[in-house]
């Protein structure tokens, strides 16, 4: 693989099931002119042997479909476009017959800035959230360019990573479907609507949003419920709150009860996973949980980006049954959809909950039927090595089945390149076995051969089984790519993240050391030619390992961390972020000493190892200003450095990013490590 190669890649990205099973609507998207345009495919599903089929394509254009919605009756479906040619268009509402005979047909009314939508259970009407009109922060005309006399700002929230300033908030609306109408709002105020799910008579909708005073200091989401026939914005009532946050509501076939994602310890720290809670719809006794004990996060948790990372995962809770509640689970690097059995009259838990699938797969977009008493899970997700593809399983109450591919048009990229041989490996660590990924030329053997080490994200993050594109690249180049779920990743449970909290740069420093250690010793690297890669949190570990130790002949950080101290209040989310793992704050000495300890700053005069760095110029998640402190140091200490900033890109540009901006930034990376490696 060459880093030209990312303009044939194509993902497959979100997908809907049609109520029988019978049919699923997925996102194929693929590289249009110097962006992204993606259509609605048509799969069909009930060969009973479940092998892959044709697909058939349903939307068409210079287009950026998105979020499919199979209407009840399976004939219609709902979903956002944007037209990749306007490039500031907001998102449009849509409906297509899924026959394809018509036309798709805008169905919001007019109205733009659409975020989510879900048809009524009568498929009827369409509920969505859109952009209100009421700007937070903006006051005066704007001008020509778009941007206004000021922004009189007030609270924290008034940036976003992917999104830039947030000036309106999106709300909750209610239109007829099939005719000219026009949307009713239904909701207002200082606070965004989210996770939209209907009432199963229809006559409510329930969401999640933070309607607190401080919802910019002190983050908590409840779910509400508002009922569905308005003409006008009205109060919502709460009807499920835990002590740390909810989302992503649900309800009960019969609308008794309510499930929802969430933590329920008050301020929560890193280490809680978010699980699956249920409680009466009317909000009159606390939710229980579904599996208090399993201690893994609810939700895809993990790092590979062939996921592609443009669309939110859709993980559930799905409540199909009366008895059966299912939603995807991340574990050991892994995420699977599972079934959550609950008791119908009281809504707790009725058995210890089952994977619905197994193997070496992730479920990035999860979408369940209950047919003729058949409960069929379909995902889209990376199988092994391959990239996304349409999955799906049958559950037949007894073991996890292997999930069968449904499509191959989303890793038929693949076939061109040279795809990494993955070996997982379990390397000795300081406080146990750290699973470590090992990316491979194929027919490499054993050979002992130059190799980079890859930190993933987050910290929260955790290497998946399938490589992403740079291991790809790596690979192809001849290297051998290292990737170990240090202390810290999420999906090994609590006590793996525990130690990690407030010691960014200790146990997950040496854990890095001692996975390519494991590595050395099985004689699969060459010690004298490593690299170390990251992105985000990975570019903070870029950086504090070249600060710390000597023993990697070159460097590249992406959207790093290099002082703690800054980054406390020039990121988008760090005030609440550095609370939840502890790393201090700079409203005290001692908070102040912390932040520092744990600044690759603080080490910059001990840097010897080549960096290049890259930097999204519109990134707020690990801005600038933070990096160019490092940039800077190093420059005057006359150190070999390189600075690479991408106008206008984000915090994830080299996934996200257009496309010549990650084909230059992947042919940098390529060429700065063979300059210092490979030779």
């Amino acid at each position: 693989m060459v880093p030209d190669d990312i303009r044939r890649q194509v993902v497959l990205e979100e997908h809907d099931l049609a109520p029988d099973a019978s049919f699923a609507v997925v996102v194929r998207r693929f590289v249009y002119r110097n962006g992204y345009a993606s259509h609605l495919w048509v799969v069909a599903l009930d060969d009973e042997r479940g092998g892959p089929t044709a697909p058939r394509q349903l939307t068409s254009g210079a287009v950026r479909d998105t979020r499919p919605r199979v209407s009840p009756d399976g004939r219609r479906v709902a979903f956002l476009r944007r037209d990749v040619l306007r490039l500031g268009r907001p998102g449009r509402l849509m409906v297509a017959d899924v026959s394809g005979r018509r036309r798709p047909a805008d169905a919001g009314g007019g109205r733009t800035g659409v975020a989510e939508h879900e048809w009524s259970p009568t498929g009827d009407r369409l509920a969505f959230t859109a952009e209100v009109d009421a700007p937070r922060f903006i006051v005066g005309r704007r001008a020509k360019n778009g941007e206004p006399l000021a922004r009189v700002i007030r609270r924290i929230d008034w940036r976003y990573d992917d999104t830039g300033h947030v000036d309106r908030w999106e709300h909750l609306f209610v239109v007829a479907a099939g005719r000219r109408a026009r949307p009713v709002q239904l909701t207002d105020g200082d606070h965004r609507v989210e996770g939209i799910a209907w009432r199963p008579d229809g006559q409510a909708i329930a969401f999640s949003a933070d309607r607190g005073a401080d919802a910019d200091l002190t983050p908590r989401t409840t779910i509400w419920s508002i009922g569905a026939n308005g003409t006008a914005p009205s109060e919502p009532t709460e009807v499920l709150a835990l002590a740390g946050w909810a989302n992503a509501p649900a309800w009960s076939p019969d609308g008794r009860h309510i499930a929802a994602v969430g933590i329920d310890e008050a301020r929560p720290l890193d280490d809680v996973s978010p699980g699956l809670f249920v409680g009466p719809a009317d909000g009159s006794r606390p939710p229980v949980a579904l599996a208090p004990q399993m201690d893994r996060p609810v939700g895809d948790w993990v790092d590979t980006d062939l996921e592609g990372w443009m669309t939110a995962a859709r993980f559930g809770p799905h409540w199909v049954t009366p008895e059966a509640i299912v939603a995807t689970v991340s574990d050991r690097g892994r995420s699977h959809p599972w079934l959550f059995p609950v008791d119908a009259e009281s809504g707790r838990p009725a058995a210890a909950p089952r994977a619905m699938a197994r193997g070496d797969i992730t479920c990035r977009s999860l979408a369940v039927a209950a047919p003729d008493g058949r409960l069929v899970a379909t995902f889209i997700g990376t199988q092994g090595s391959r990239a996304m593809e349409l999955l799906s399983a049958v559950d037949d109450g007894a073991t996890a089945p292997e999930p069968r591919a449904r499509t191959t048009v989303g890793s038929a990229w693949q076939r061109r390149v040279i795809v990494p041989e993955m070996r997982a490996v379990e390397a000795p660590g300081r406080q146990g076995t750290i699973e470590t990924w090992i990316a491979s030329p194929p027919g490499a053997g054993d050979a002992a051969l130059p190799t980079i080490v890859d930190v993933h994200g987050g910290p929260l993050g955790a290497w998946a089984p399938a490589p992403a594109i740079e291991a790809h690249l790596l690979v192809a180049r001849g290297y051998r790519v290292v990737l170990p779920n240090i202390r810290g990743s999420a999906t090994y449970g609590r006590d793996w993240i525990r130690p990690q909290l407030g010691d960014w740069g200790g146990v997950d420093a040496a854990d890095v050391h001692s996975a390519l250690d494991h590595v050395i010793a099985l004689g699969l690297a060459d010690p004298h030619r490593l690299g170390v890669l990251g992105l985000s949190y990975g570019g903070f570990m870029v950086h504090w390992l070249i600060g710390t130790s000597h023993r990697f002949r070159a460097a590249v950080s992406e959207n790093g961390v290099a002082n703690q101290v800054s980054a406390w209040a020039n990121s988008d989310t760090a005030v609440e972020n550095n609370r939840s793992s502890l790393l201090g704050d700079p409203l005290s000495e001692e908070g102040m000493r912390r932040l520092w300890r744990q600044s690759p700053l603080a080490h910059v005069a001990d840097i010897r190892t080549p960096l290049l760095m890259f930097q999204g110029e519109a990134d707020r998640r690990c801005p600038a200003t933070d990096n160019e402190q490092l940039f800077v140091a190093l420059r005057v200490l006359r150190r070999e450095v390189e600075y690479v900033l991408y106008p206008e890109e984000f915090h994830t540009f080299a996934v996200t990013g257009r496309p010549d901006r990650r084909i230059d930034r992947m042919t940098r990376m390529l060429d700065w490590f063979d300059r210092h490696i490979a030779r």
